[in-house]
């Protein structure tokens, strides 16, 4: 017997043959994961199981070292988030395949609703990150947690611009949740966790990166959100995936236009071409979600402001209107210093305007957008 019932949890996704449908038709039947496992063969096979994997179920004994992998959460900062927990993402159960359990590293409330994924090429172009950063900025200024899978390219862009408007964002990992793919993003995971976001796993402790793990991976991802942003995607891009699970998941697909000349855009513009919602800005996508938006149990979770001081304040600036002058002499400022330089560094920028960074880079965003400012590999600005 185990020495812990979350063992019994972790034994759903060991026991030989039993996948995230055939766990969630038991957890509906019999309830928590140790009343499955009490159960009999026959009784599993009557709940629509077959009997090889009853078998597998009924004769499971393997439970020591699932008692070690939990004793290791603890000392990771990561803890266990059951399919019967309240605190288990509410979009995530409705979809056919849930995992019965999610690895969870960071403080995040997984019950928020409002979340959108962003995701794309890791060989991204300069001009598809700096999309992918400003819909990840734009989507967690407006209140709705970023989602992405921590890759290379669109999926880190994304993650770095929630975490520029002090937003919340989730990674999805394809390995376990105390690895972290690629290892030069061990320091935007840090951030992730710091600013109250959060990493998330289906899979054991100490699995790497393989390519069959990311499919699954993809399933939670979308699974998790009202809707998915594709920002660049070839013909056979992973992204293509994400999009086909969600519209399974009955997800809305959004998808960024790019130019025909290049090839890594030809998946995107065919997601388009066949139906998903073109994006220019996040307005786009925010439109097409206000009927999901304006159901109450959608309704945003308000932050904690001991916690998380900053979101609250960039959405009570865009909620009640600021004096317009002191928008204008604000970026006034900003343009003064661009005037100084060929090209200056964001984080030059706010120093030398003394503003918050938080009103610097929506400021910069807001003067992009109008054509005055041009943003450059690097968080290099310049007048346009």
């Amino acid at each position: 017997m185990p020495s812990s019932v979350d063992a019994y949890w972790l034994a759903l996704r060991r026991v030989a043959g039993l996948g995230p449908r055939t766990a969630k038709l038991l957890l509906e039947k019999f309830g928590p994961a140790e009343r499955i496992f009490a159960a009999s063969q026959s009784e599993i096979e009557s709940a629509g199981v077959g009997s090889r994997v009853a078998n597998a179920l009924a004769q499971f004994r393997n439970f020591e070292p699932l008692d070690r992998e939990l004793c290791e959460l603890p000392h990771l900062g990561a803890r266990l988030v059951r399919w019967t927990d309240e605190d288990y993402p509410p979009n995530l159960r409705q979809i056919a395949d849930p995992p019965p359990y999610l690895f969870v590293r960071g403080s995040t409330p997984l019950i928020e609703r409002r979340m959108v994924a962003v995701v794309g090429a890791r060989a991204a172009s300069d001009a598809g990150k700096r999309m992918a950063e400003r819909i990840g900025l734009e989507l967690a200024a407006k209140g709705f947690t970023v989602v992405s899978g921590l890759a290379r390219g669109i999926d880190g862009c994304a993650h770095q611009g929630a975490l520029d408007a002090d937003g919340r964002t989730i990674a999805v990992l394809g390995c376990g949740i105390d690895v972290v793919y690629p290892p030069e993003h061990r320091k935007l995971a840090d951030s992730i966790i710091e600013k109250n976001g959060a990493l998330m796993t289906e899979l054991p402790l100490g699995m790497e990166p393989m390519g069959e793990n990311f499919p699954a991976r993809n399933r939670i991802l979308s699974g998790l959100c009202l809707g998915v942003v594709i920002v660049e995607a070839a013909e056979k891009s992973g992204s293509l995936i994400t999009a086909r699970m969600a519209l399974e998941q009955n997800r809305q697909v959004f998808a960024v236009p790019g130019s025909p000349l290049t090839g890594k855009t030809r998946g995107s513009n065919r997601l388009i071409r066949d139906g998903a919602i073109l994006v220019e800005c996040v307005d786009d996508i925010i439109d097409e979600l206000k009927p999901q938006l304006a159901d109450p149990a959608v309704a945003p979770t308000p932050p904690n402001p001991a916690e998380t001081p900053a979101p609250s304040r960039i959405v009570q600036r865009q909620a009640v209107a600021e004096p317009v002058e002191e928008s204008i002499t604000e970026a006034n400022a900003i343009m003064m210093q661009l005037k100084t330089s060929q090209k200056l560094h964001v984080d030059a920028i706010i120093e030398a305007c003394g503003l918050d960074a938080r009103i610097v880079l929506r400021l910069l965003l807001e003067l992009e957008l109008k054509g005055l400012v041009a943003q450059h590999p690097g968080k290099l600005f310049s007048l346009a």
